[in-house]
C-alpha cells in the first residue's frame, strides 16, 4: 500500500515539474526554468530563447538532477517500506544540493524556493523522537527546529518547507507596500567559512499578496480538518497550527520610505495575524536605513504598545491572539540588552528572536575578500556572538520570556547549546542553504541524543541550563 502510494506521489510530481517546465506562462505558475533564469523569461520555448544564459543551463541541469532522482525512488520504492524510502530521499538530496553552488546565490534561493512550492523536496513521514515535543505559548511544536525568516520571503512554499520537517517556519519579512529591495549582486556566499553577507533590503511582494497565498493555504487546512473530523478521535491532540502540522510564523517589517513604522507594523498585523501562530516586529535588519534604532528604549516601548494594541483591539476566537515578538541585532551594547529586557518585562512581550544577522565581521571573515561587502553577516561565524547575547538576555528577562535562539547553527550540537544558553526554540537558515533538506533529520537526531546524554527527558528541562 505504501509502495502504491509513493509511486502516486512521485508521478505527481514529476508530471507537476514538466508541466510547469512546458507550459512557462500558465496563469499562477511559477515555473523552475523561470526560478533558474531569475525571472527574465528563463519560462519561454527555446526557439524563443536561442541564446540561453549560463545560469538558465544549470537551472535545467539541476531540474534534471531533482526528476532522476523522482524516477530512481520509483523504482526504490517497490521493495521498501515507508520509513526507509522517506529516509533514502532526504539522503539523495545531499546529491542534488551541491548542484545549487553552481548558480549565482540568489538564483540559487529562487530555485529552492520554488522546487519547495512544487513539491519538488522530500516529505517527512517519520514521527519525531518524543524527547523533542515542546509546548509554547499554549501551541504543541512536534520538534523546537524551526527555519528562519529570509527563506520564504513571500510565503510561496510554506506546506512544502513545514513538510521537509521543520517544527516551525517562519515567513517574510512582509512589508506592507511591494519593494524591490536593494539593487544586485546583494547575496554573497563564503562557503569555506559556512557564511553570507546579504543587503536584499526587505526585497517582498507586499502583504496583500501574502495575505491572499495563507488565506487560501488557511481556507485548504480547514476543509481538510472538517473532511477527517468524522474519522479522527474526539481525544486526539494535533501538533501544529493554523497553517496545518507545524507551526507559522510571519515576520513584520516596514518599507524603506515609510516615515511611521509603526504604522507599517499595525498595517501588518491587521492583515496577516489571522493566518499566524505568531507574529515577529523585526527592527533589527542592518539593510534598511534606521531601522535598528527602533531598538531604543523608548522608541521600542512605543512601537510594541502601538502594535499590541492594534492585535488586541481585534476579534479573536478561544485561541486568542496570536503571541508577538520582537527580532534584535547581535550588535547591541549591554545598556541596549537592558532596554530591551526592560521593555519586554514591562509590555508581557511573548517572545524575543536572538539574534539577527551581523554588521560584523568576526573572524574567520574578517581576512575574506568579501568581509567589505556591506550587509548583514550570517553562518557559523556568528555563532558565539548571538549565543553570548541570547545567554546574556536570558538572564536579563530571568527566564520568564521564551526565546528563539538564531545565529550559526549548522548541528544539532549547535541547537543544543543555543537551548542551554535559555532558547526554549532554535531557528536556521544558512546551515540549509548549505546543508539541504537532509541537515533538518540530522539536527533532529543529534539533538535528542544531546538531550538523552545529559540526562534530560524533555527540551524544556535543558532550556537555560548553562545559566543556572
Amino acid at each position: 500500500m505504501a509502495g502504491r502510494v509513493w509511486r502516486s506521489s512521485i508521478r505527481e510530481a514529476l508530471s507537476r515539474s514538466l508541466r510547469s517546465r512546458a507550459v512557462g506562462g500558465a496563469p499562477g505558475a511559477r515555473p523552475l526554468s523561470a526560478a533558474a533564469g531569475g525571472g527574465g523569461g528563463g519560462g519561454a520555448a527555446a526557439r524563443a530563447a536561442p541564446k540561453i544564459p549560463p545560469s538558465s543551463k544549470k537551472g535545467r541541469l539541476l531540474t534534471g538532477a531533482m526528476i532522476g532522482l523522482a524516477i530512481a525512488g520509483g523504482a526504490y520504492v517497490s521493495t521498501a517500506d515507508e520509513a526507509t524510502f522517506c529516509g533514502w530521499l532526504f539522503k539523495a538530496t545531499k546529491i542534488v544540493n551541491p548542484l545549487f553552488a553552481l548558480l549565482d546565490a540568489e538564483v540559487a534561493h529562487r530555485l529552492a524556493v520554488s522546487a519547495a512550492a512544487h513539491g519538488l523536496v522530500p516529505r517527512e513521514k517519520r514521527p519525531d523522537p518524543p524527547i523533542l515535543n515542546l509546548e509554547v505559548w499554549g501551541r504543541k511544536f512536534a520538534n523546537p527546529i524551526g527555519l528562519a525568516a529570509g527563506f520564504d520571503k513571500n510565503a510561496e512554499a510554506v506546506e512544502g518547507l513545514l513538510g521537509l520537517g521543520f517544527g516551525f517556519v517562519e515567513v517574510g519579512s512582509v512589508t506592507p507596500m511591494p519593494q524591490e529591495g536593494n539593487p544586485k549582486p546583494r547575496i554573497f556566499r563564503l562557503p569555506k567559512e559556512g557564511a553570507i553577507i546579504n543587503r536584499c533590503g526587505f526585497n517582498s511582494e507586499g502583504i496583500v499578496v501574502v495575505a491572499k497565498r495563507l488565506g487560501a493555504q488557511h481556507g485548504k487546512r480547514k476543509m481538510e480538518e472538517t473532511s477527517s473530523s468524522s474519522v479522527s478521535s474526539s481525544n486526539e491532540v494535533k501538533q501544529g497550527g493554523k497553517a496545518g502540522p507545524g507551526i507559522l510564523g510571519v515576520n513584520l517589517g516596514k518599507n524603506k520610505t515609510s516615515e511611521d513604522a509603526a504604522a507599517d507594523y499595525v498595517q501588518g498585523v491587521h492583515t496577516l495575524s489571522q493566518y499566524a501562530d505568531y507574529l515577529v516586529i523585526n527592527v533589527s535588519s542592518p539593510n534598511t536605513p534606521g531601522l535598528r534604532k527602533l531598538q531604543g528604549r523608548k522608541q521600542l516601548k512605543d512601537l510594541v504598545k502601538r502594535v499590541q494594541a492594534a492585535r488586541d483591539e481585534m476579534q479573536w476566537a478561544e485561541e486568542g491572539p496570536p503571541p508577538l515578538l520582537v527580532k534584535i541585532a547581535p550588535d547591541l551594547s549591554k545598556q541596549d540588552l537592558d532596554d530591551i529586557a526592560a521593555v519586554a518585562l514591562a509590555l508581557r512581550l511573548d517572545g524575543l528572536i536572538i539574534s539577527n544577522t551581523t554588521i560584523s565581521r568576526p573572524e574567520p571573515v574578517d581576512k575574506h575578500p568579501l568581509a567589505a561587502e556591506p550587509g548583514g553577516l550570517s553562518g557559523k561565524p556568528l555563532f558565539d556572538l548571538s549565543t553570548n547575547i541570547l545567554k546574556e538576555m536570558y538572564i536579563l528577562t530571568r527566564g520568564k520570556i521564551p526565546l528563539i535562539g538564531c545565529g550559526g547553527v549548522s548541528s544539532g550540537e549547535d541547537a543544543y547549546k543555543k537551548i542551554r544558553a535559555g532558547a526554549t526554540l532554535v531557528q536556521l537558515y544558512t546551515g540549509f542553504a548549505y546543508g539541504g533538506p537532509a541537515l533538518i533529520p540530522q539536527i533532529k537526531a543529534e539533538l535528542a541524543e544531546c538531550l538523552e546524554r545529559d540526562g534530560f527527558k524533555t527540551v524544556q528541562e535543558a532550556v537555560g541550563a548553562d545559566c543556572r
